[in-house]
């Protein structure tokens, strides 16, 4: 947290009164560092993994804009929010709509796993924020159900997981329908990988880059350690020990494949330990009735995949195992951010064969952290831990490497929504600096 106050922020005392309501004293470190500049009508570009407030830093400066400068007349949706998937649309959306409460300005989602009739108020009302998935939106954007013309400010969040997921030529074509835009902002876990680099390159003018890196205290907060399996079977059964332990109040366990999902929710319910699950492309209202029996304790145990699972906010986890380890490293970190939140203690716990060892290496050196070993005594591992080779890069100036400059992809631009909006013609005192 900084030392800093919201109303130090000069933020309306609407928003002011809403975050003392939603329980917030002072910003974190990533909302005290976008707001400023975010309401100075800058581009951002920010790397906050969540966790850190992120979602409060670009939805503050968007409700103090539509503050500003209130609409004149009817029309469509003003700050348009992409986010990758449905329970983190929903979850903006909600706390959209705490952050205004007081005002009349008007909150909707469009997301897939949903009846088209419930979109009808973002696609025909006046709106003045819309979350959105990208699959969706553009499906109404082509049936030219929805107006991008009005759109003063967009915001994609998780960009990394939208690239990964596939979004992001989605997300190309739903940025050029909304050129007339002033500001763009753009979150992700890390600012990493060609692609997004070339991405945030693409749709954002002269960006102020900034970082939030969790604090080291807060990290601290979660205890980390690992259990050798000899095999499958070995595996299972450290899982039923760690979920039968009585400090397991309420765990998440992460797996790669919905095939493995539903194999290990079927094999912890006839172990007696009621589960509920999460997986991706699951029927709306199944996903968040898992979430409810989560939440409220009918269940203390969650099996989820990762595209499930992120940006899902639970509180009060105190385990996160992975059953299987994850593909990436800054995955892992995402996945044990579900615990430890809030101040509290938690726990993350891998169970890892000899083929998970490179994996578990990679994850040591990206968080700078060796996990620590255990072992259960009766259920002690015959093998000893498989060693890992770690190969050295080869140098940059290799022999014969060519490095060729990447091609410059034509953007593909909106044919339909001709002619400027209204907002830029007719708001005085608006024009560019």
């Amino acid at each position: 947290m900084s030392s800093m106050t919201f109303e130090q922020l000069e933020l309306d005392p609407i928003l002011v009164r809403a975050l003392a309501r939603m329980g917030y004293a002072r910003p974190t470190t990533i909302q005290s560092q976008v707001i400023p500049e975010a309401m100075n009508g800058r581009d951002i570009m920010a790397s906050a993994p969540t966790g850190t407030g992120k979602t409060a830093s670009f939805l503050l400066p968007a409700c103090q804009h539509l503050l500003d400068f209130p609409r004149r007349q009817a029309g469509p949706a003003r700050v348009l929010v992409l986010t990758p998937t449905r329970e983190l649309a929903k979850q903006i959306a909600d706390d959209a709509k705490a952050l205004l409460k007081e005002t009349e300005l008007r909150v909707e989602t469009i997301t897939g796993g949903v009846n088209a009739e419930k979109h009808l108020p973002a696609l025909t009302k006046t709106t003045d924020i819309v979350v959105a998935t990208p699959g969706r939106l553009l499906q109404y954007i082509d049936e030219e159900s929805f107006d991008s013309r009005d759109i003063e400010m967009l915001i994609l969040d998780e960009a990394d997981r939208m690239l990964d997921m596939g979004f992001i030529q989605d997300v190309d074509r739903i940025a050029a329908e909304a050129r007339w835009r002033r500001q763009t902002m753009l979150f992700s876990a890390t600012l990493e990988g060609r692609g997004l680099m070339k991405f945030a390159a693409d749709i954002l003018k002269e960006p102020v880059e900034l970082s939030a890196e969790p604090p080291r205290s807060e990290r601290k907060k979660i205890n980390q350690w690992l259990h050798l399996a000899d095999d499958p079977e070995h595996k299972f059964a450290l899982l039923l020990h760690l979920l039968r332990q009585p400090d397991a109040s309420r765990s998440i366990v992460f797996v790669k494949t919905r095939d493995r999902l539903m194999e290990l929710a079927s094999r912890l319910q006839q172990e007696g330990l009621d589960n509920a699950w999460l997986r991706g492309e699951m029927d709306q209202d199944k996903r968040f009735e898992a979430l409810r029996r989560f939440r409220n304790g009918k269940v203390n145990i969650l099996v989820a995949t990762d595209v499930a699972a992120r940006g899902i906010d639970l509180p009060e986890v105190s385990h996160v195992i992975n059953f299987d380890m994850p593909r990436t490293a800054d995955v892992y970190v995402h996945r044990i951010g579900r615990t430890g939140r809030a101040g509290r203690k938690g726990i993350a716990i891998s169970l890892v064969e000899a083929h998970d060892m490179p994996m578990v290496v990679k994850v040591e050196r990206y968080t700078e952290q060796k996990l620590k070993r255990r072992i259960i005594d009766e259920l002690r591992p015959k093998h000893k831990e498989a060693a890992v080779t770690v190969r050295k890069k080869k140098d940059a100036g290799g022999k014969g490497k060519k490095t060729t400059q990447p091609k410059k992809k034509s953007r593909l631009r909106d044919k339909k929504a001709k002619g400027q909006p209204r907002w830029l013609k007719d708001k005085p005192g608006r024009e560019e600096a």
